[in-house]
Formats: structure tokens, C-alpha cells, sequence
């Protein structure tokens, strides 16, 4: 397994951003009532924020950094490193991040890159910006992650339309040779990769006029080849069968124990699964916060969301010791554990 443990790095706050149009899977009229109320039940996913056909995920992260930046009352010239994890960038080149690097007035020693990463993106991004920090070369850095999945989805598609809802964060970090250290264990699996994925508009399949035709591949389901296909029952399998050893070869590599930690932060894909993953860890339900209820599998960025809206009242001026785990398209995932202390948090923004 992979392995990692980062030093000198500490959060110094995470901020997230939302649209303001809240669509209810109550009112999802391509299913009956019977199976809407069925699909809230199983998934927890009651409402959605859809954003706007003008907002990407990149006004959303830099609406998130922005409000980091202001509140933790820093210099913007002392921000060394910015990384923007998405599957939904704003171009197919240039890189989102160095537009967000230009459009939140950063320096030009800034570096900046992306990473096509989702639902696992929040703890690989983690993972790859504080190691890049740990030396020291690099003083303050933006993780910035998200996705407008609501740009890939087939409306007619019950099987992922009413599932995922767009948000975009940002989390600051900052060099600390005092930082307790944060570990992580990543892992991947290629083979699965057609259980989530959009086959057309890359090079494999480039886009053409047929991208578009709509096929109905069975009843409830009509999408095109640029729409997200999901493969429910595998991505179940996936995750039922995955989450759990990876998160018990963390808990062994740290030599600590679940009881040590005061949240298990996971990646929001749907209340079943991660009841399934809770009850099988024997955690408590009041250490597993959910925010899927309000905003639905906003893919990489549900961690960072989860934190700031379940518990961005508690962040703010004590000391928690978290377990990150996410999990998905790849197939990929990974856990973390890290300890954040009295951290800026604004409150969730909406555009």
C-alpha cells in the first residue's frame, strides 16, 4: 500500500462554496413519487445545489479561496503554491490553476497545477500539495477542489442525475516545523475504470456530432455518450470491498486506533454505502457527519464541504483529529489522518 507521512504542514483553514439554486429530489418528475421518496431514503440525498450555467468550478474554488485569503488576513504575495483538483476544469488547456493564479492576484513565482482527480481528490490533492510544502521551499499553498457535476449529467439518467450536486472549496496550508505530521494511505485500481466515466470528448473518443444522440439504455435511463455513466452495484462492491482494509492498514502504519479520533470525515457518495462502511468499523454514528442530506456527492469536494458545514462550529476554536477517507472514480481512494487546530472557516458561501 501507499504509504505517506507529511511534516511541517499545518491547515489554516478550509472554505467552501455552493450555488444558490437548490433543486429537491422530491421534485425530480422523471420518476415516480414512490421512487423518489425510496431514492432519499437509500441515498440521503434529499436536495442538490445545481449551479448555474455561467458558474464553473473554478468561480466557486476561487469565491472559497477568496474568502480564506481575506478572513486569515494573509498576503497574497506569500502564497508559493496553488494546486486545483477537478474533473469538471474550465478549459481542456490551458490548466484551470494557473487562470486561478492570475484571477486571485497571486505572484508569478506562484506554482500552480491541476490534477484530474474526483471523488478521492480532496486526500490525493492533500497528499501531493503538503508534500511538495514539507520542505520548507514553499511557505503557504491553496488546495483548491471541486466540480460542477451537474455539467455531465443526463436529466433523463435516474441513476446519476438526482445522486450529485456542484460545489467548490479551497483549504489553506501553511509550513509549521512544529505541525504534528499527516498521513496517508492511497491506493488504485485501473481495471475498474468504465464503473464511472464519460466516454466521449477525450482523445480515446473524441467528440462528434453522435456524442450527443440519446439511447436508452434501459427504463429511466436515456443519456448520450458526453453524459456520466455509473455503475451503481459496481462502485458499491467497490467500496464496501476497498474502504475498509485501506482504512485499517492506516489505522496500523499510524499504530493508532479509531477511538483516538473525534470525526471519520467520508467522502459523500451515498448514505447507504457509508452506513455499510460506519457499521462494518463499528463507529459510532455521531463521529461519521454527513452533508449529503443538503448538497448531494459533490465528488472531490464533499470532505472539505462535509467539514465546513457539519463542523465548521467546532473547527474554529478547538483541536480535532480527523480520518479522512474518500473514494471513487479510478477507480481510486484513500485515507488520511491529520489533526487541525483553531482554523479559519467562513461560512459556507453561496453564488
Amino acid at each position: 500500500m501507499a504509504f505517506l507521512s507529511v511534516n511541517n504542514i499545518s491547515i489554516k483553514g478550509i472554505a467552501a462554496c455552493v450555488p444558490k439554486f437548490t433543486e429537491s429530489n422530491l421534485d425530480y418528475g422523471w420518476i415516480s413519487l414512490q421512487e423518489r421518496e425510496l431514492l432519499i431514503k437509500t441515498t440521503g440525498i434529499k436536495n442538490r445545489r445545481i449551479a448555474a450555467d455561467a458558474v464553473c468550478t473554478s468561480d466557486m474554488c476561487y469565491e472559497s479561496a477568496e474568502a480564506l485569503i481575506k478572513e486569515a488576513k494573509i498576503d497574497r504575495n506569500e502564497i508559493d503554491i496553488l494546486l486545483f483538483v477537478s474533473q469538471s476544469p474550465d478549459y481542456f488547456l490551458p490548466a484551470t490553476s494557473i487562470i486561478l493564479q492570475d484571477r486571485l492576484k497571486l505572484p508569478k513565482t506562484t506554482m500552480a497545477f491541476d490534477i484530474q482527480l474526483g471523488c478521492s481528490g480532496y486526500v490525493y490533492g492533500l497528499s501531493v500539495i503538503s508534500n511538495l510544502m514539507s520542505s520548507g521551499q514553499f511557505k503557504k499553498g491553496l488546495l483548491l477542489v471541486g466540480d460542477k457535476s451537474s455539467f455531465s449529467q443526463s436529466k433523463k439518467d435516474k441513476s446519476t442525475y438526482p445522486i450529485f450536486g456542484d460545489a467548490g472549496t479551497a483549504t489553506l496550508l501553511e509550513y509549521n516545523g512544529q505541525a504534528e505530521k499527516i498521513d496517508f494511505n492511497l491506493q488504485s485500481d485501473g481495471a475498474g475504470y468504465k464503473s464511472i466515466i464519460i466516454t466521449d470528448g477525450g482523445t480515446r473518443n473524441p467528440y462528434k456530432s453522435s456524442s450527443e444522440d440519446l439511447v436508452e439504455v434501459e427504463p429511466g435511463i436515456i443519456k448520450s455518450a458526453k453524459n456520466l455513466v455509473l455503475d451503481g452495484v459496481e462502485v458499491f462492491n467497490f467500496s464496501l470491498r476497498e474502504v475498509v482494509p485501506n482504512i485499517n492498514g492506516l489505522l496500523n502504519y499510524t499504530n493508532t486506533t479509531l477511538d483516538e479520533y473525534d470525526y471519520i470525515v467520508f467522502h459523500q457518495a451515498n448514505k447507504l454505502i457509508t452506513e455499510t462502511i460506519r457499521k462494518k468499523l463499528k463507529v459510532a454514528p455521531e463521529k461519521v457527519p454527513y452533508s449529503i442530506h443538503d448538497y448531494g456527492n459533490t465528488s472531490s469536494a464533499s470532505i472539505p464541504l462535509t467539514i465546513v458545514t457539519q463542523l465548521g462550529h467546532l473547527v474554529k476554536n478547538n483541536s480535532l483529529r480527523l480520518l479522512l477517507s474518500a473514494f471513487g472514480v479510478g477507480l481510486s481512494w484513500g485515507s488520511a489522518r491529520l489533526k487541525i487546530s483553531d482554523i479559519v472557516c467562513p461560512k459556507l458561501i453561496e453564488i
